[in-house]
């Protein structure tokens, strides 16, 4: 058994699901270069949810690293349309054509998440949500912008399902931990399976 169990993540989101879910753990960032482990990745390889595994697996390692015999959660989000990544919008700018682009679309979120002890991956799952954007009007997105600014920017896909962008939405197919970036059924599952957790 690990001898401490450590979130290798700065989401106050993923945090505060492990804490609901009741976990005894630590949150540590990983600082890695996204983009550029992004890129290592082979291009007939970047499939969304690979490049979400690929980042969680490296965000994992790298607190690992940094300590022995600790049970590190690795997770990594990405949105796709198609093959087609979306990364998080620099400006409300490109908040606005990121949303106009998936108006009356279909998208997924494709949550990785993973367990490493020691740098070598123990267990990995990718859960995948299937989000169908409505035909909101100019109005509604501009609306919305106005009232939701800079924190649009903090994630992906520039909408919090948990606030004001669940307006954004016909439907979505998928559970609400993997919209949030953390498939927290199948890890509480895994946890249990090692001791971690209690059954």
């Amino acid at each position: 058994m690990a001898s401490s169990l450590i979130l290798a993540s700065g989401s106050s989101t993923r945090r505060t699901l492990l804490d609901n879910a009741g976990l005894d753990y630590v949150a540590e960032a990983a600082d890695v270069d996204e983009r550029r482990l992004e890129q290592e990745i082979p291009v007939a390889e970047r499939t969304p949810s690979l490049v979400a595994m690929h980042l969680a697996i490296a965000k994992a390692r790298a607190v690992s690293a940094r300590h022995p015999a600790s049970l590190v959660i690795g997770c990594d989000q990405t949105m796709s349309y198609g093959l087609e990544l979306f990364h998080k919008a620099g400006s409300l700018t490109a908040a606005e054509e990121t949303l106009r682009s998936l108006r009356g679309k279909t998208h997924n979120l494709n949550s990785a998440v993973c367990l490493v002890r020691d740098e070598e991956v123990l267990w990995s799952h990718v859960s995948v949500a299937v989000m169908r954007m409505r035909e909101f009007s100019d109005e509604f997105l501009q609306a919305y912008i106005d009232r939701n600014g800079e924190k649009l920017l903090g994630s992906v896909g520039c909408y919090q399902l948990e606030g004001e962008g669940v307006q954004l939405f016909q439907s979505i197919e998928g559970d609400y931990f993997t919209i949030l970036g953390l498939p927290l059924l199948p890890l509480l599952e895994e946890l249990r399976l090692l001791g971690v957790n209690h059954a």
